[in-house]
């Protein structure tokens, strides 16, 4: 037995900024993908992610979703597992495709991907896939699940404002492109957003985060959902500076000279992927063959053309 794919994803604006309210923009990344799967082969891989699923199954008896855990059960038990190519730890949604797959497969009156999604069962999902992926993370957006079950681009207006949405097409052969750099090593959610949580305490980096880190992320999911390329860059590198000086422990300490670099030569910008910590790290370039000079031996996995 095999179920369907889920595939990985990428919140292009809004990391951090989407728990105090900001705009958002996430996107499938059909790179990686994973899928529940039952096989009479057990490599060491497919034991460990079968405990994981054993635990979670545990953990999804004590909140209130309408699953059918007895034939969840009964597939563990059997040695089903998630069966993924896409890297725990490295902001791109693992846990995510896992918690989409799980609904997919044992939701009771599920809501489907084929049925008209209004804004109310956008929320609903949401709401659902929250308390699931709580259990990876502690807390959790429910975004992660919610871009993986659909597959399809999703924009945060607030917390309760919630769209499927269009993106601009790429350009085959665009000189601007997103893309990611592989930090070298996993990063881990939790310590991350309690270091964050920690943060919000100081009046200071409160302010800071309303008055520029939420701006400037608003401007840039307008910018990039409008083409607006002159505006993305220009709003891109000030956050990427804003980052930078405010959230320097979830910037890889080996990745601090290269991030002041691509701020102080306007060839690349880079952000978070996700929480932090390691994992990817995503860039912004103007001109990606710039950008590749500049960063020479780095490997950079170009995502999106403009």
């Amino acid at each position: 037995m095999k179920g369907p794919l889920f595939y990985s994803k990428i919140l292009l604006f809004g990391e951090y900024g989407i728990i105090e309210d900001s705009k958002g923009l996430s996107i499938p990344y059909n790179f990686f993908n994973g899928a529940l799967k039952i096989s009479d082969y057990s490599s060491e891989e497919s034991k460990k992610s079968n405990s994981i699923l054993r635990h979670f199954s545990d953990y999804l008896k004590t909140i209130d979703i309408n699953l059918d855990l007895n034939s969840l059960d009964k597939h563990i038990e059997k040695g089903m597992y998630f069966d993924s190519s896409i890297p725990r730890g490295y902001g791109i949604g693992s846990s995510g495709a896992l918690v989409a797959a799980v609904y997919d497969k044992y939701a009771i009156n599920k809501i489907t991907v084929l049925e008209n999604l209004t804004r109310e069962k956008l929320l609903i999902l949401k709401e659902i896939f929250s308390k699931m992926e709580s259990f990876f993370h502690g807390k959790s957006s429910g975004l992660d699940p919610l871009n993986s079950y659909l597959s399809i681009p999703i924009l945060i207006e607030s917390k309760n404002d919630i769209n499927v949405t269009g993106i601009p097409s790429q350009k085959s052969f665009g000189s601007g492109a997103v893309f990611l750099i592989d930090s070298g090593k996993t990063g881990s959610t939790a310590p991350m957003i309690n270091i964050f949580m920690e943060k919000m305490k100081k009046e200071g980096f409160r302010n800071m985060l309303n008055s520029q880190f939420i701006k400037y992320t608003n401007i840039c999911v307008d910018s990039f959902l409008s083409g607006d390329l002159k505006n993305l860059f220009k709003s891109t590198k000030k956050l990427s500076q804003i980052v930078f000086e405010n959230f320097k422990p979830m910037i890889p300490p080996e990745f601090h000279h290269l991030w002041k670099k691509g701020i102080d030569n306007g060839s690349y910008f880079l952000k978070l992927c996700g929480s932090g910590g390691g994992g990817y790290i995503l860039g912004f370039a103007p001109n990606i063959e710039d950008a590749k000079k500049d960063l020479e031996g780095y490997d950079l996995e170009v995502v999106y053309h403009f």
